[in-house]
C-alpha cells in the first residue's frame, strides 16, 4: 500500500497494491496490519456505510463532536470529488481543508481522522461510496457545516446549484461550527 500525504497531515490518500490480468483485479480494501504500518494509525472500524448518490448530489460536510468518526473512504462505482475540513480548536490546521477525486478507477482511499468534518460531490452520473469508521453513527450528534461557507475556500467543481439533503441545507458556518 502506497501512502499519499495531503493538504491536512492527518489525512492521507492510500493507493492499494492492485493485481491484475487479462480476467480483472484483485486488491485488499482493508487488511488492519498493512494499514496500521503503512500509516501510523491503529483504529478499530465499528461500522461500513454504503451509499449510492446520483450527479450533483452533495453530501456533508458532516461531523460529530460527541463521539467524532474517523473514516476510510472508497469509491466502488463512479466518481467522487471528496473533502476533509479540520474542524480541531486548537489545531494548527483549524479551518484548512484536503480535497481529492476518488473514483472506482484509480481504487484510492482515504482516511479522514476524527475530528474532522467530511462530505463529497458525485461528479459521475453516479457514485457508490463505502466507508468504514471509528465509532457508531449518532444522529442526535450529527451536525453539518456550511458547504459553501467563504472562509473554507473549497474550490467545488459544481456549475449549478448541488443537490443537497434539508439537513445540508441549513449547514453552520466553520465560525459557530465547534459550540457544543
Amino acid at each position: 500500500m502506497n501512502v499519499v500525504k495531503t493538504a491536512l497531515p492527518d489525512v492521507l490518500i492510500l493507493e492499494p497494491k492492485l493485481f491484475g490480468d487479462e480476467r480483472g483485479f484483485f486488491f485488499e480494501s482493508f487488511n488492519r496490519r498493512t494499514f496500521s504500518e503503512a500509516s501510523g494509525v491503529d483504529v478499530e472500524f465499528v461500522q461500513d456505510n454504503h451509499s449510492r448518490s446520483a450527479r450533483g448530489v452533495l453530501r456533508g460536510l458532516h461531523y460529530q463532536l460527541q463521539h467524532p468518526q474517523g473514516k476510510l473512504i472508497r469509491v466502488v462505482a463512479g466518481e467522487i470529488f471528496d473533502v476533509a475540513v479540520d474542524i480541531r480548536e486548537g489545531s494548527p490546521t483549524f479551518g484548512h481543508h484536503a480535497a481529492f477525486r476518488l473514483s472506482s478507477d484509480n481504487k484510492r482511499m482515504v482516511w479522514v481522522p476524527p475530528g474532522l468534518a467530511h462530505g463529497f460531490l458525485v461528479i459521475s452520473d453516479h457514485a457508490e461510496v463505502l466507508y468504514k469508521t471509528t465509532d457508531y453513527w449518532h444522529p442526535e450528534f450529527e451536525r453539518s457545516l456550511a458547504w459553501n461557507d467563504p472562509a473554507l475556500k473549497i474550490a467545488w467543481p459544481v456549475d449549478v446549484e448541488p443537490l443537497l439533503s434539508a439537513k445540508d441545507k441549513v449547514g453552520q458556518l466553520l465560525s459557530d461550527a465547534c459550540r457544543v
